[in-house]
């Protein structure tokens, strides 16, 4: 049986990693078998492409930027995600295409088909089952967000065109995008995702 595969989507310091790592034990409760990844991540290679990307202060050309997201999204998709999703696993990924909708097309100004069409080369078209968003205002959200990479160091309008990036994409996904409201109560916004993800999971057949 094929895998289910879920990514988690937003801007910094919305608690995607949090989120993740509460998802992973609640479906694992349920003795499914859960493959967590990151992106940038997920193999040595893309790691080590991950150090490039959020070096504070260093600066990169904007097609150079998404590039290089491209480059470890293809390593994490082909090494990580597919080979978990044929094993019939649950693949939770913070972060996934949409992010490079989000940061390099509204957010840089990239033109957003080319990115679309990049963006399948990368995955081979592959897309997650179901993605939650995570949406909260950039101030607070920069405001939680844990420590300095590149993504910290933007003015808040960067952060305020990437917000509204996702708000837009996420309507036109219908449901294979639903947001969540990041200033909820941790525990609040884990079950709000929970049932989320235990209803497509039930869709697809996976849970009675």
């Amino acid at each position: 049986m094929w895998g289910f595969f879920i990514a988690l989507e937003g801007i910094e310091g919305t608690g995607k990693s949090t989120l993740l790592n509460c998802l992973a034990e609640r479906l694992e409760g349920l003795g499914l078998r859960v493959v967590k990844t990151r992106e940038p991540g997920g193999t040595p290679a893309a790691e080590l492409i991950r150090e490039v990307l959020m070096k504070p202060g260093l600066q990169l050309e904007p097609w150079a930027e998404l590039f290089l997201f491209l480059a470890a999204r293809r390593e994490n998709t082909y090494k990580v995600i597919l080979p978990a999703l044929r094993e019939g696993k649950v693949v939770i990924s913070d972060r996934y295409y949409l992010s490079s909708l989000a940061y390099q097309g509204f957010g840089r100004g990239l033109p957003l088909k080319l990115v679309s069409r990049l963006n399948k080369f990368a995955t081979g078209g592959l897309k997650p089952h179901l993605t939650l968003l995570i949406d909260l205002e950039p101030s607070e959200a920069l405001a939680r967000a844990r420590g300095r990479d590149r993504f910290h160091e933007e003015e808040l309008e960067f952060h305020r065109r990437v917000r509204e990036g996702y708000l837009i994409l996420a309507r036109k996904a219908g449901k294979r995008v639903r947001v969540l409201d990041g200033s909820l109560p941790k525990e609040e916004l884990v079950e709000r995702a929970f049932k989320l993800v235990e209803e497509r999971l039930k869709e697809k057949g996976r849970l009675k």
